[in-house]
């Protein structure tokens, strides 16, 4: 399944370097490298929203490095915490969406893609959303973050998640 995925990966990301190889963006001409980060993250965040949706605490937890940072300004709980304390703080959530408990959903916007074949940082808002499955949905989050990924093995890590701020739907809406 993971020769499917980095196959398909790959004809995406060559597809989308065909089609932009002399379109300016910001500026910028985008090379086939940076076409092939960017599918290849695009994925990443995709399989990151799937385990929240399905519940899925291992494969949530096989995003991060072992070694990960996750920074939060928002809140009360201001502070970096290990990623092993953050999961933690999180499986019961994981769990309870596993069992039907509740449903969760993310989504990922970004504003700024630095990087190169091995590093990026990226730079946006996520939306997150909890229903607690007797019909209470909460009202979407709307999160500015940061993160920071490293690539080992053709696998992309986050070695760093910084939640910065409260967003609004606004400043959502005007990302991609």
């Amino acid at each position: 399944m993971k020769k499917i995925k980095s196959f398909i990966t790959l004809i995406l990301a060559l597809s989308v370097t065909c089609a932009n190889a002399s379109n300016p963006k910001n500026g910028k001409i985008e090379t086939a490298n940076d076409s092939l980060r960017l599918a290849e993250l695009n994925n990443f965040w995709a399989e990151v929203s799937r385990t929240v949706k399905e519940g899925d605490f291992e494969g949530y937890k096989a995003t991060y490095h072992e070694d990960a940072v996750v920074v939060f300004t928002t809140g009360k709980n201001k502070g970096s915490v290990s990623i092993a304390k953050a999961l933690q703080n999180w499986k019961q959530g994981f769990m309870d969406t596993k069992t039907g408990k509740t449903q969760n959903n993310v989504e990922f916007r970004f504003s700024q893609r630095i990087g190169d074949e091995t590093t990026a940082h990226e730079t946006g808002i996520f939306a997150f959303q909890s229903n607690n499955g007797a019909g209470n949905a909460n009202q979407k989050q709307f999160v500015h973050f940061n993160a920071l990924l490293i690539k080992r093995d053709k696998t992309w890590f986050l070695v760093m998640e910084y939640q910065k701020s409260k967003a609004t739907e606004e400043e959502w809406n005007l990302l991609e």
